[in-house]
């Protein structure tokens, strides 16, 4: 290290003197012997590779430059030669919030420079493009013919939704038709969306259900949005206008295998507070939707997809299924498209 800090204290003692000064101190060099009335003293001079690089500091200079660097420890030896004034490395950086004097500009400092108006306006251009403005969007989920034990048939979900990111207006239709029977059961629904967080909306509004059956006309209230590890959630509780109260429960998740083919996991529960004979409903969880689908994206907004899903009903709405010549615990396949825009 010793070595080391000498040369580089010889090196930098050479670049500060001046060429004039090293083309002429010849005095380390054993000049006997040598005729340079001949020679190119230019070239001489510049010649310097053969050289001890020590040699290019006078012999004083190298002395004190390899003095100074013994007298410190090895960081200080290292140390560039600071400009009169600025501040040393070692120095604490002050830490702590800033002074009470960053906060007493005014409230738009660049109206000081530019019109009023125009800075307004532009203000107000970064609010509504970075989050303010309003997007519509049409969600084909599911359109699918179910295959398998029992009857055949097609089943749908999907919906509308427009709006901000703050509140949104949605209306969502969802329902089943057996082939060649019409339509079992159906409903649609027109929903209020409020975002209450950055991942959930609260939703309310009214839900009107169709079929064969009595018609129900329900409030509905429920909360949806993306859960942790990506699963799509949403939970919702019905009031009918004859005080029949019902919920359901959904979940999915997207798992993308490559990047247009999709794995879908997805179940959906139902849940009654009490029997609804003319409804064909028991009491507490009355049936059980779990299965997967896999989609392969042609593009974004166009995803045929393939896939099984098992179909349960339990308690005294599996007696009413049976009663009527469904079976109530069976398993499906499904084909269907995927669409948006």
């Amino acid at each position: 290290m010793t070595k080391a800090r000498f040369l580089i204290g010889a090196l930098t003692g050479a670049l500060l003197i001046p060429a004039p000064l090293l083309a002429q101190d010849h005095s380390g060099h054993d000049m006997s012997g040598h005729d340079m009335s001949g020679h190119d003293m230019s070239s001489h001079a510049m010649d310097h590779s053969q050289h001890d690089e020590g040699m290019a500091m006078p012999s004083h200079e190298a002395h004190d430059s390899h003095e100074a660097h013994d007298s410190h420890d090895a960081h200080q030896g290292h140390a560039m030669p600071m400009a009169p004034g600025a501040p040393s490395m070692a120095q604490d950086i002050p830490q702590g919030p800033p002074p009470p004097e960053a906060f007493s500009g005014p409230e738009h400092a660049a109206d000081a420079y530019f019109p009023g108006e125009d800075m307004a306006h532009a203000r107000h251009m970064v609010r509504h493009e970075m989050g303010g403005m309003g997007t519509t969007i049409v969600m084909l989920d599911r359109l699918e013919a179910k295959l398998g034990k029992g009857s055949d048939g097609l089943s749908w979900e999907g919906a509308l939704r427009t709006g901000g990111d703050i509140d949104r207006l949605w209306i969502k239709s969802e329902g089943e038709a057996a082939f060649g029977e019409g339509i079992e059961d159906a409903e649609v629904e027109v929903l209020w969306g409020h975002a209450i967080g950055a991942w959930f909306d609260l939703q309310a509004g009214v839900r009107q259900e169709l079929g064969p059956d009595p018609d129900r006309t329900q409030v509905s209230l429920g909360v949806e949005g993306l859960a942790p590890y990506m699963f799509d959630v949403s939970a919702q509780a019905f009031l009918s206008t004859k005080g029949e109260l019902t919920a359901r429960l959904e979940a999915e998740t997207d798992q993308r295998l490559t990047q247009r083919l999709i794995l879908q996991p997805r179940a959906e529960a139902l849940f009654s507070a009490q029997r609804i004979a003319e409804r064909g409903t028991g009491r507490g969880l009355t049936s059980l939707e779990a299965g997967v689908r896999l989609r392969y994206e042609f593009a974004r907004q166009f995803a045929p997809y393939v896939g099984v899903e098992w179909q349960k009903k339990f308690g005294s709405t599996a007696d009413y299924a049976r009663a009527v010549g469904d079976d109530p615990d069976r398993v499906v396949a499904v084909a269907g498209l995927r669409a948006w825009f």
